[in-house]
């Protein structure tokens, strides 16, 4: 049984993905970083030592993980929770959370952080499909605090080059189309995400993307609600935050609802 101040494997994980994650934070030591340089999904790398200097914000709640849970993650949350913040520590750790099974996050290709932490991203503007489902995937499952900016799109490679950010769902750019795939395929894939409840709300993406409407029965209405909502923002950074509960939701059921139905129930007495 979890403690106060420890959070169990499974725990965790119901909670990866989810728009109330704790923030997850990896304090492994470089020697162990070095032997598997993955992440869990969400983390964000912290050198240990930097425990009681480190005063910048964190909201609500933090995990934090070292290679098995002990030392170096139970000071770590120790002086966050000195600091104010609800912090706990993974069970088992890093290693743990492997042998479970759990995804991780490959860190191969994953752009360089800026000055505060944050990877940037830079797109076509007026999104529809791909450039709202792939930021919802790299917010909620690769860098909670990334920065997207949606420009017009004959500058979106020069934008990203000179504010030295990465260009995405746009040709001839490592994250875009692969064939038959969208772009959201190609995160899952790159950043070893895949699971049964991803894999599932790719294939919805990739039917709405790409015009494939019959190969995901819920793709109809993922198009319908992303035209929709195209039309109602014309500020693409206020389409994204509301774009971000459509894929919140969606990927609740891919994970927790494809065997519930619904009925109108009716307490109508039948008649003698």
């Amino acid at each position: 049984m979890s403690s106060p101040t420890s959070i169990s494997i499974d725990k965790l994980s119901r909670l990866v993905g989810l728009p109330k994650c704790p923030q997850i934070i990896d304090v492994r030591t470089e020697e162990d970083f070095a032997l598997d340089p993955r992440l869990i999904p969400g983390a964000q790398r912290r050198d240990w030592r930097e425990a009681q200097n480190w005063a910048l914000p964190l909201n609500g709640e933090a995990v934090v993980y070292c290679q098995q849970g002990r030392k170096l993650s139970e000071g770590f949350a120790a002086w966050l929770r000195h600091q104010g913040v609800a912090a706990r520590n993974l069970e088992g750790g890093f290693e743990a959370w492997t042998k479970s099974g759990e995804p991780l996050v490959s860190l191969a290709h994953l752009p360089p952080r800026d000055a505060q932490g944050r990877t940037l991203w830079v797109t076509r503007g007026r999104p529809k499909i791909d450039r709202i489902a792939c930021p919802w995937l790299i917010r909620r499952f690769v860098d909670p605090s990334a920065v997207f900016l949606y420009v017009a799109p004959p500058e979106v490679k020069m934008v990203a080059e000179r504010f030295g950010g990465t260009a995405f769902d746009i040709e001839d750019t490592f994250w875009s189309h692969r064939g038959a795939t969208c772009t959201f395929d190609t995160m899952v894939e790159e950043f070893g995400l895949a699971s049964e409840p991803m894999n599932r709300l790719a294939a919805i993406v990739r039917a709405a993307d790409t015009a494939t409407l019959a190969d995901a029965p819920e793709a109809a209405g993922l198009l319908a609600i992303s035209l929709g909502l195209s039309r109602m923002y014309a500020d693409d950074l206020e389409q994204l935050e509301a774009g971000m509960l459509v894929y919140d939701a969606l990927y609740r059921w891919c994970r927790d609802a494809t065997a519930e139905t619904h009925n109108w129930p009716t307490n109508k007495t039948k008649p003698a």
